[in-house]
């Protein structure tokens, strides 16, 4: 593959005769079939060419030892490169790229499959808990978006509890939970403050039953009161969700993959993880309709698959999606291709709302399904319905949508108030 890129052969010959010519030369291949553009395979060979030499230089011999080489490989070429950069947040992003693309080509060398995974730093308070992610994986049951959730607020009482001078979860102390939540809770929702505190309980609980504490502190955080039905909604009007349509450009590849995002997301009201996890054998063409299984009350749904709906997912399929043998319906526009994921659906839907110049409390995924739901209210359907057709586990959840009449207070705000 470096003939590709490469015109004198003493150029290709000097990249092939280092100790890692070979995974250089693989890694070149792996990222023109993943989607990669000739430019940024052209910029990164020469980094990695002379990460090999900086490895050797060292006395590294193998690709599992040259990992731990990375680091201090980015600080070298900082030192070297960073007069060059315009800002500091360029030289940033390149020296991210250069430990990124050299991390992937020793993994891609040592045989681990690449993922496209924000979640690539150790679970939170790890060496302290030890088993606890796999508690909440297989006792608890949760899925990996709320154990996301968990990662969050972990990782934020990791770094708390390392500022107070604390290195064994043993010598926790009420006093000191009750400060963490006091100092984190003015910033945060009412329903991230009650996250925050559930997810502290559960791990001071396990601690307790492993252990690592002498005694059971779940009593020194407090749960703090969210009422159920305290919020509205946050649904557009059916005005807005063709605005939100029309300001998708169909003639790109991501325009044609949103645009059947959007329509199932508003038509369905599905979830954002829901939509990310369809797969081709999902969609059922010859009777016209498809299925999204492991919803989050533990069942599966099948819907018609409506024209619109059907006429942007070929056109996506036959003008969009990459050829490969992954089974999932959607794509990462950007290399690598892999599958998209559930932050990518509802950015997406933020992104159209900004362009469209909807303004709503945070945009993102749920407001399509929030509107889809919502027109299912206004149209007069029993709840009992609404809540299979969207996947509510609880006929409260549905019950939410009831208790104003969105439309009609619309009018009203926006009416004369001296003609009622």
């Amino acid at each position: 593959m470096l003939e590709h890129y490469y015109v004198k052969p003493s150029t290709i010959d000097r990249i092939r005769d280092s100790w890692l010519g070979s995974q250089i030369d693989s890694y070149s291949g792996w990222m023109e079939a993943n989607g990669y553009s000739s430019r940024t395979v052209f910029r990164r060979l020469p980094r990695l060419f002379c990460f090999a030499e900086f490895a050797h230089k060292r006395g590294c011999t193998d690709v599992a030892s040259a990992l731990a080489l990375v680091e201090d490989f980015v600080s070298q070429w900082l030192v070297q490169h960073g007069p060059e950069a315009k800002t500091s947040a360029s030289l940033r992003k390149h020296a991210i790229d250069v430990g990124n693309a050299t991390r992937q080509m020793l993994r891609l060398a040592s045989g681990d499959p690449v993922r496209h995974n924000r979640h690539r730093r150790p679970f939170p308070l790890e060496s302290e808990v030890p088993g606890f992610q796999e508690y909440l994986r297989n006792e608890c049951g949760l899925m990996e978006s709320t154990i996301a959730g968990y990662r969050h607020h972990l990782h934020e009482f990791g770094q708390y509890i390392r500022k107070a001078g604390i290195t064994s979860l043993g010598d926790l102390s009420p006093a000191l939970l009750a400060s963490f939540v006091v100092e984190c809770a003015p910033g945060m929702a009412p329903c991230t403050r009650r996250d925050l505190c559930c997810h502290l309980k559960v791990l001071l609980r396990f601690c307790h039953r492993e252990g690592i504490t002498d005694r059971d502190l779940r009593g020194a955080v407090g749960m703090p009161q969210v009422y159920r039905l305290a919020d509205v909604p946050r649904s557009i009007t059916w005005d807005e969700v063709r605005r939100t349509l029309e300001a998708v450009d169909r003639r790109t590849i991501r325009g044609r993959r949103d645009y059947a995002i959007l329509l199932f997301l508003v038509t369905y009201g599905l979830r954002a993880h829901e939509v990310a996890k369809l797969t081709l054998e999902d969609i059922d063409w010859k009777r016209e309709r498809f299925q999204v299984p492991e919803r989050k009350a533990g069942h599966a749904t099948a819907y018609p698959l409506a024209g619109v709906v059907a006429e942007a997912l070929i056109d996506y399929l036959k003008r969009g999606r990459p050829e490969t043998e992954d089974r999932h319906l959607f794509f990462r526009v950007v290399a690598p291709r892999s599958p998209i994921t559930p932050a990518t659906v509802s950015s997406s839907v933020a992104f159209y709302l900004q362009k469209a110049e909807i303004k709503v409390r945070k945009g993102g995924s749920h407001t399509l399904r929030h509107t889809c739901v919502q027109r299912l209210i206004d149209a007069e359907f029993p709840l009992k319905t609404i809540g299979d057709y969207v996947g509510h586990r609880s006929p409260e959840s549905t019950r939410i949508y009831t208790k104003v009449a969105i439309e009609a207070l619309r009018e009203v705000a926006m009416g004369d108030g001296e003609a009622l």
